[in-house]
């Protein structure tokens, strides 16, 4: 490697290097005065190269440097360790405005002597702080809107609870009180596709979360429910649910409450016109790869009436935890 003939030479090539630097950049000595600009930092920070070079930092552009955050890092953070990256410092600059600024310094030192050179470059990140803030409350603001939809959402749905028990009480004492038995058996049908409804509304409340559930839990509430409401004592039926660990949609689970409360609910109305000790209805739900299927199916007098349902059926995918 062929050396400078002399130290000027070295100097020339040094303040060009320091010159071509995009970034505002500053060489200093170890009183903290400035040996060295980039022409970007005087572009920059709108001040003079003739007021700037052979000055203290802390004096530049009457103190406009005198930073509390950025005399520690010199005077004290850096004496102590040779290099300090992402030091923040935020300022109100008088010609610029205020700026966040994120400073790399570096110590060099020389071998045989006590002197030292301190390298400080500057990152100008006022506007991904501004976009940053920004983007924050924004996300506060979208949390703030969501948390009140929830609360509104689960007001709703406790009213719609609500007025479906109501319709549904009002359903059960007229049919008590006609004559007619086929009004009486509509009056009932209607309370009872009412109360699947409800069925459906109420144990998908009571899942965790809005958006996504798990069949498995949710199923099988359902099932208690229905048991619940719709088997007494006198007819002793075991309903079973089976699945996997599946997670569905919100609204998939609406249209598959359904259908298992219609099946369930026809089961047990037909399936067992007279009591019997084994009698059981077994509700199945389980994927494979993209399609799942369910099954309801009875041991009683409909032997093994089932559905299966096709993914194209009810909208969105079925997918695994």
């Amino acid at each position: 490697m062929k050396q400078f003939e002399n130290l000027e030479d070295a100097q020339t090539l040094a303040l060009a290097i320091v010159d071509t630097i995009p970034e505002p950049f500053l060489v200093l000595d170890d009183s903290f005065s400035v040996m060295a600009a980039s022409r970007s930092f005087y572009e920059c920070f709108k001040v003079d190269a003739a007021q700037t070079r052979g000055r203290s930092l802390f004096a530049l552009g009457d103190g406009q440097w005198d930073i509390p955050a950025l005399r520690h890092l010199i005077a004290t953070i850096i004496p102590g360790q040779p290099a300090m990256e992402g030091f923040e410092v935020e300022h109100d600059f008088p010609a610029i405005g205020r700026k966040v600024m994120l400073l790399n310094a570096r110590t060099v030192t020389y071998a045989g002597k006590d002197t030292a050179n301190i390298l400080l470059a500057f990152q100008d990140v006022t506007l991904r702080r501004q976009i940053e803030q920004e983007k924050a409350a924004l996300n506060a603001q979208t949390e703030h809107l969501l948390a009140q939809q929830r609360i509104l959402f689960q007001e709703m749905q406790h009213r719609v609870a609500n007025s479906l028990q109501i319709i549904a009480s009002i359903l059960t004492l007229k049919a008590g009180s006609v004559t007619s038995e086929e009004t009486r058996h509509h009056l009932e049908d209607a309370r009872e596709r009412v109360m699947s409804v409800a069925a459906v509304q109420t144990h998908l409340n009571a899942s965790e979360g809005i958006d996504r559930i798990e069949v498995g839990a949710y199923l099988v509430k359902l099932g208690s429910g229905l048991s619940a409401s719709m088997i007494g004592e006198g007819r002793p039926i075991v309903l079973d649910v089976v699945t996997d660990e599946s997670i569905i949609a919100s609204a998939d689970a609406i249209s598959l409450g359904l259908i298992v409360t219609e099946l369930v609910i026809n089961a047990i109305k037909y399936a067992f016109p007279t009591p019997r000790p084994d009698a059981r209805i077994l509700v199945q739900y389980e994927v494979q790869g993209s399609d799942w299927s369910l099954t309801v199916s009875d041991n009683g007098v409909c032997d093994a009436a089932r559905i299966r349902c096709a993914m194209a059926e009810l909208p969105g995918r079925t997918d695994r935890p």
